[in-house]
């Protein structure tokens, strides 16, 4: 793993280079700092790929095409950039693109493909009946969510879900920090509310069950914020 040195109290030393680092010394020609920002950036771009395009394996191109536009264009990359919008920005044209060209069926998000998006939303609980609350709430919040326009999702998702900064979400979505952030926020408290509300009565429908077994995180983190004073 390429290193960064830095001058501390004692002395010279040496720490692992940051993606952003890694990215400012691959752009000026050290091949060996590659690897460093793959490793970094490609699972982030995988998490967020599959939320979207039901393919593995154009998730799989997607990510590529994106590495090789990086590898092409590193003489564009500013010292002190940040290399994740900038990656994001690469992917989520080239999966627009491929939905342009492709039509719905390369898609897998809330408004076409129920189990992802429960996938999205909803915990993995460990026993029965958490199960069917969980399912209850992802069903909710899964409705809740896709009544959102797209901008209000986009902005919710790489900022609470994804992880990124406002500026970052800003930067890859091409607006301005304020407008994320009413965005997210309007989407948060409409999943609260939603969270909020009485669970409805009466047997679920067979396909609440269809679930993967592979767990969504946007269910616990309202719950979370919620728990916050």
């Amino acid at each position: 793993m390429p290193v960064a040195t830095y001058l501390g109290q004692g002395g010279v030393g040496v720490r692992p280079m940051s993606p952003d680092e890694a990215m400012t010394h691959y752009a000026r020609g050290d091949t060996q700092a590659f690897s460093s920002v793959y490793d970094a950036v490609a699972p982030r771009l995988e998490t967020y790929l599959r939320r979207h395009v039901r393919d593995p394996s154009q998730v799989e191109d997607i990510v590529q095409q994106t590495f090789l536009q990086m590898h092409h264009k590193r003489g564009t990359f500013r010292d002190g950039s940040k290399v994740l919008p900038w990656a994001f920005s690469i992917a989520r044209n080239f999966m627009i693109d491929l939905k342009r060209t492709c039509g719905r069926e390369v898609a897998s998000n809330v408004h076409d493909d129920d189990s992802a998006l429960k996938a999205f939303l909803v915990n993995d609980l460990a026993d029965g009946e958490q199960t069917l609350e969980a399912h209850r709430l992802g069903a909710r919040l899964a409705a809740v969510f896709g009544a959102c326009t797209e901008h209000q999702r986009n902005a919710f998702e790489l900022t609470r879900v994804d992880g990124l900064s406002q500026l970052e979400a800003a930067q890859i979505l091409n607006t301005t920090v304020m407008g994320i952030k009413q965005c997210a926020h309007k989407v948060y408290e409409k999943l609260r509310a939603a969270v909020a509300e009485p669970e409805p009565t009466g047997p679920l429908p067979l396909s609440a069950y269809l679930v993967p077994s592979q767990a969504g995180t946007l269910a616990s983190t309202v719950r979370s914020r919620r728990r916050e004073p």
